[in-house]
Formats: C-alpha cells, sequence, structure tokens
C-alpha cells in the first residue's frame, strides 16, 4: 500500500474510518478540508495578535515534513519527512536545513515521531515497522525496535522520560510500547522487539472501527500524556502505578490531536485538520486541563507537531493536504517550520 494510505495519521471519525485496513491495502480515504496558506510570508491571526513566521526550510520539495525533535546540548533542531523516511538538521542561525539522513535510509519509508534523549542519541520512528536510535554525532544506526506480530499496526510519536526510557504510541493497536536503557543496551548494534508497557484499548471512548485513535505523546514526572485524536480526549498514564485515567478537559477538546509538547505544567498541542495550536494549564497532578490559548491560522499549514525553544513555539508545516495524504493539488515550496509567536 502506499506510504500516503498508512500515514494519515491525522484523520478523525469517518475519515479515518476510510483508512481503517491501515496496514493492509485499505482504499483511499475522504480527504479532509483544504486550507490555503502563505508559506513564506509573515501572518497574522486578527482574533489573536499571534504571528507565523517561517523559521528555516527543509532542502527536499517533498519532504511532507511531520516530525520535530531538540537537540538540548547543541540547539540543533531534527525534522522528519514522511514521505521518504529522510531526516534532515537545522543548526541556530542558518535558514535552511540540510540533510541529515538521507531518504530511506536504513531501509526506513516513513520518520514521523523524533526525539533527541540525553545522552545524544535521536529516535526516529517508523509508523511501518518501529523505532529506530542513532549516534548524532557520527549518524550511526545503534539499534532498531521491530513491532511485534503481523496485526496491522502504526507508530506515531514517542516521548523520553528523566531515566532514559522512551515510551511510543501505537494509534492503531492502542497501546503504549516502552524501551528500557536496559533495552537498548541490550540491542545495541542489532534489533530487538519492541514490549507494550500500557494497553489503552479499553480506556479510549468507542470509535469507528479502525479509526485511529493515540497520537502524540508526552512526559512529566511520573506521568505520561497521551492524546486520542478521534475523541479529542487525553489520557494520563501513571509511570508507578500503571493508573490510566481520561484527563479532565475544560475550555475545549483535543480533536485532530497530533503532536504534544510538555513544559512545566504547561501542554501545547497541535490539531492537524483544524490549523490550530492549543495552550493549556494542568492541574498539579496532571489531572485536569484547562485551555488557556487557542490559535487557529490557515498559515499553519495543517500543523503536526511543535517543539518550545527560548519562549516560543516551532510548528512542523507539513501540508498534507497538497498532494499529500490528505488530497490532491501543489504544495508550495520550500517546505517549512514555522516560529508561532503569541502562544
Amino acid at each position: 500500500m502506499s506510504r500516503s494510505i498508512q500515514r494519515r495519521t491525522f484523520l478523525t471519525g469517518a475519515a479515518a474510518l476510510a483508512v481503517a485496513a491501515t496496514a493492509v491495502g485499505a482504499p483511499p480515504a475522504t480527504a479532509a478540508p483544504r486550507a490555503s496558506a502563505a508559506a513564506t510570508s509573515t501572518a497574522v491571526s486578527a482574533a489573536t495578535s499571534t504571528a507565523v513566521s517561517t523559521a528555516f526550510e527543509l532542502p527536499d520539495d517533498r519532504a511532507y515534513p511531520e516530525g520535530i525533535a531538540a537537540d538540548p546540548r547543541t540547539g540543533d533542531l531534527y525534522v522528519g519527512s514522511y514521505t521518504t523516511g529522510a531526516v534532515y538538521r537545522a543548526t541556530p542561525g542558518r535558514r535552511r536545513a540540510e540533510v541529515f539522513l538521507p531518504a530511506g535510509a536504513d531501509g526506513r519509508s516513513t520518520a514521523n515521531g523524533l526525539k533527541v534523549d540525553r545522552a545524544g542519541r535521536l529516535w526516529v520512528t517508523d509508523s511501518t515497522s518501529g523505532v529506530d536510535v542513532y549516534d548524532l554525532r557520527t549518524r550511526a544506526l545503534l539499534a532498531r525496535f521491530d513491532v511485534p506480530g503481523d496485526a496491522p499496526r502504526f507508530v506515531n510519536d514517542l516521548a523520553v522520560t528523566a531515566d532514559g526510557t522512551v515510551y511510543l504510541t501505537d494509534s492503531v493497536r492502542e497501546v503504549v510500547y516502552r524501551v528500557t536503557p536496559a533495552q537498548l543496551a541490550a540491542a545495541r548494534g542489532g534489533r530487538a522487539t519492541l514490549t507494550t508497557a500500557y494497553d489503552l484499548s479499553g480506556v479510549v471512548a468507542p470509535h469507528p472501527s479502525g479509526a485511529y485513535t493515540l497520537n502524540g505523546i508526552a512526559a512529566q514526572d511520573g506521568y505520561l500524556l497521551t492524546v486520542d485524536m478521534t475523541a479529542g480526549a487525553l489520557y494520563r498514564v501513571d509511570l508507578a502505578t500503571g493508573d490510566i485515567r481520561q484527563v479532565a478537559l475544560s475550555g475545549g477538546d483535543l480533536v485532530n490531536g497530533d503532536g504534544l509538547e510538555l513544559v512545566g505544567g504547561r501542554l501545547w498541542a497541535a490539531l492537524n485538520g483544524t490549523n490550530t495550536i492549543t495552550r493549556w494549564r494542568l492541574s498539579a497532578n496532571g489531572t485536569a486541563a484547562r485551555l488557556e490559548k487557542s490559535v487557529t491560522d490557515p498559515a499553519l499549514q495543517i500543523p503536526t507537531t511543535l517543539v518550545r525553544r527560548n519562549g516560543r513555539t516551532l510548528v512542523v508545516r507539513s501540508q498534507f493536504d497538497k498532494g499529500g495524504p490528505m488530497g490532491p493539488g501543489t504544495p508550495e515550496t520550500p517546505f517549512t517550520v514555522a516560529w508561532v509567536h503569541g502562544i
């Protein structure tokens, strides 16, 4: 099946149902609403006075970027291509990223979720198979973790906790996988199998068969937060007890929720299909969240994920609705990552 069908992370409801067969020959899905955009010019939302401007460009005119990760040691940013599996690196002060890992590197066909851990390793999910781990200094592939079994899967996003453990969402199986530092050490130089840490299939709200659910994931001291993009719900997973509960949201929901960024007591979310970024204030224990601000702007160009740098928000502009998996057309090039000021 084509990558464009395998990679519909952003569809919800009836549209997600159209791709329900996921890894096994699904028919084309109904496209989500298209959004007009001004990719390289600065746009200002009159309702919020929030400016959207270009932070840097990507070198591939078919990039269709999805994930982004920041290296806290250097300030470098890494962006993955959902269409080719390439990874780009943007260094501070430069307006154009470079190819860090080429298209198809190590057999990877997609690159959606990305994270850099404290040891200088880059984690790159491939929705079709699992996750690859790279040494940022040498670009060497350190290990690969594969999804167990042959059932449909969609490895989507990932988060790293303070102890170096990595958690990954599966949007089809509705589970969270885990890779511990010990598992990574044992797999170095080879392959291993992902293990399921938490099963949310009995917790998420009823949804059409095959709809994509778990997407973005973020880590806080003692717990994880993950979004159900179809129902618009947020779930809290207690790392000590394994308790899973729905977070009480006030002021809005997280329908179309994609990438998450959690800093202190605030949570940022990219809502891809509606060109929206939201900011939430969490309660002290993470069991409730209140919507503080919401920005909707077509200049976001189907935002898939985001990262906070120096008090500002960097957002990936996927353009999935322009010749990508959300509809036909021609993307505006070059593809870019945006600064969003005011949220």
